[in-house]
């Protein structure tokens, strides 16, 4: 039988691969093992609730709440549910976003400078942001998403460049960084796949060419009398490179997914 130590080292590094499916499996396997445990519960439902999603929600307050029944002063407990609380629509669930009040004070009462009292208070900031900083928000996480993608084809030049690394496909590896490397070459192998490799290795070039490009053809377009203003014919250059990076972003999330698969099969195995 699984120690409960052992079973929260399994779901911590679960959660921090995004594997949230799996921490909420191995949290349940964990409860029906060893029975109700705050700390279990409190794993539980951070996997429900990272889903951001209505169903997950009710979910987590549901595991939060027996946590808690358990152990009142549970730190994590408090704080991810005061989280789950401030996020939440006051208008379709004013009981549970006025819970997040007493959750705070209860935490603050309890520890004042802990991590979690930190974590809190962060994500109080963030539930007070306006409309500007929403957009700012969205603008890094686009920002993030186009390193992800730029790192990617970086590293897939570098991989096509020595012939591709044979290790990648062929080891068990549970390196996140690695499974994106052998997904993206799997992936992309093959004669069908050149155009896409192509621009892939060349991205940054690829796209400063489409921008002069698509400014030269709406130029022409328009001293021609084609059209007025812009057209949308102009930009049609950048189709090719956004299906190029969508079709990255698909690797990269199915790497992840076989990525958090594999490392729930090593720490089944540890147990």
């Amino acid at each position: 039988m699984i120690g409960v130590e052992a079973c929260q080292n399994r779901c911590e590094q679960l959660f921090l691969a995004g594997g949230n499916a799996a921490v909420r499996r191995a949290a349940q396997e964990g409860l029906d093992e060893l029975g109700p445990q705050a700390d279990l519960y409190c794993w539980l439902a951070l996997g429900h609730a990272a889903e951001d999603d209505d169903d997950h929600d009710d979910c987590a307050e549901e595991a939060f709440q027996a946590g808690l029944a358990l152990d009142s002063s549970h730190l994590g407990l408090l704080a991810g549910y005061a989280e789950l609380c401030l996020r939440t629509d006051s208008f379709e669930r004013p009981g549970r976003a006025a819970r997040a009040v007493t959750l705070s004070q209860r935490l603050t009462e309890l520890a004042p400078d802990s991590a979690e009292a930190q974590q809190l208070a962060a994500a109080e900031r963030w539930a007070r942001r306006g409309y500007w900083d929403d957009i700012r928000m969205r603008a890094a996480a686009r920002a993030v998403a186009g390193r992800n993608t730029e790192a990617q084809a970086r590293t897939l030049a570098q991989d096509l460049a020595h012939g591709g690394d044979a290790s990648l496909r062929d080891a068990d590896i549970v390196d996140r960084d690695a499974a994106v490397r052998a997904a993206t070459l799997d992936a992309l192998s093959g004669p069908w796949n050149a155009p896409v490799r192509l621009l892939g290795r060349h991205r940054t070039s690829a796209w400063s060419a489409c921008f002069v490009l698509c400014f030269l053809t709406n130029t022409l377009l328009r001293q021609t009398g084609v059209v007025d203003s812009f057209s949308v014919w102009g930009w049609a250059w950048l189709l090719p490179l956004l299906l190029v990076d969508r079709r990255f972003a698909a690797v990269r999330k199915d790497a992840e997914a076989r990525h958090i698969a594999r490392l729930e099969a090593v720490l089944a195995e540890r147990r």
